[in-house]
């Protein structure tokens, strides 16, 4: 069984900032791409941040300059530093990897969310 636990979510004001931490744990063998979603209200779920294992990094435009994606491999554990918040970015962010618990198949693992809420 594989979890991916985020964290570090919460009611902010805009201009402000947050980090958001997800950790996996359970029987993985690898991790491939890790990445940050989000979906607000009446949207489609977005990708916001997608970071390799090698370290290569990838931004939506909205939040290019403002967000930060990294990762520690040995932690198994993904951040994203959001600043320069604005009411826009308030969704419900959701951690996702893709990894392989015995090198066969590879499949997208989901945390299950975390609050942002970003105040005018």
């Amino acid at each position: 069984q594989v979890q991916l636990v985020e964290s570090g979510g919460g009611l902010v004001q805009a201009g402000g900032s947050l980090r958001l931490s997800c950790a996996a744990s359970g029987s993985i063998f690898a991790i491939g791409n890790m990445g940050w979603y989000r979906q607000a209200p009446g949207k489609q779920r977005e990708l916001v941040a997608q970071i390799t294992n090698g370290g290569t990094t990838n931004y939506t435009d909205s939040v290019k300059g403002r967000f930060t994606i990294s990762r520690d491999n040995a932690k198994n554990t993904v951040y994203l530093q959001m600043s320069s918040l604005r009411p826009e970015d308030t969704a419900v962010y959701y951690c996702n990897a893709y990894l392989t618990r015995t090198t066969i198949r590879w499949e997208y693992s989901w945390g299950q969310g975390t609050q942002v809420t970003v105040s005018s």
